[in-house]
């Protein structure tokens, strides 16, 4: 992987930001949609092969968020804001990923003074369940009981601290090119499977860097 080297012209520090979750299908469109707005981005992954973005603007740290807390801080030192799309792909169970991940990120950016933090988790977590139409309700508690019940639990430390984060639940993910329009709100009206596409959402996360709108909320989105 290639990182960010001195012979580029220092970006001010408010243009930098941690992409968690970077080698999966949101947190990749994340990092090359942040390059594109002429962001300097960092990436903490454990399998850096699995990058595909190559660019001297984003820097690659190899670690374990759930492991590495010396990595970690250093991926968090200096950064303006933190966007996670931390998730398990396509296994069925969590390994008590994001409520181990979470009290551990919430730690790094207290101590390295950063309090912008855009956390993605999932339509029918929390809260977002009682607008869950009635096909992805059974599915969330057929399948996927284990895997949003540990996103709860991390959420549940995550609203306890006091850092500017935002909740992200987007519905189903789909891959494809971005529309340029989704639905945002704290509710929302939604039936069937309601989806929306990986590069829209990852428009709308950077976008909630710089927006007070929903600090210390969560917001849906959908196509």
């Amino acid at each position: 992987m290639i990182a960010a080297t001195g012979g580029m012209t220092a970006l001010p520090s408010r243009r930098k930001i941690l992409v968690l979750g970077a080698t999966g299908g949101t947190g990749q469109q994340v990092i090359a949609r942040a390059v594109q707005q002429g962001y300097e981005v960092t990436a903490l992954v454990r399998a850096p092969q699995r990058l595909t973005i190559r660019d001297d603007r984003v820097r690659v740290l190899v670690g374990s968020v759930t492991d590495d807390s010396h990595v970690l801080a250093e991926a968090v030192r200096g950064q303006s804001a933190v966007i996670s799309t931390l998730g398990v792909g396509r296994s069925l169970r969590s390994g008590g990923l994001i409520s181990r991940s979470l009290p551990r990120i919430l730690r790094a950016m207290e101590h390295e003074g950063v309090h912008r933090l855009i956390f993605t988790s999932a339509f029918g977590v929390g809260a977002t369940r009682r607008d869950v139409p009635l096909g992805p309700r059974m599915l969330i508690g057929v399948l996927l009981q284990n895997i949003y019940r540990d996103k709860e639990l991390g959420e549940t430390a995550l609203r306890a601290s006091a850092l500017d984060w935002t909740l992200v639940y987007p519905t189903g993910l789909v891959d494809g090119p971005a529309t340029g329009h989704c639905r945002v709100g704290e509710r929302l009206p939604l039936s069937g499977f309601p989806r929306i596409a990986r590069a829209d959402v990852a428009d709308f996360l950077l976008n909630q860097i710089d927006d007070p709108t929903y600090v210390r909320k969560g917001v849906l989105i959908s196509s």
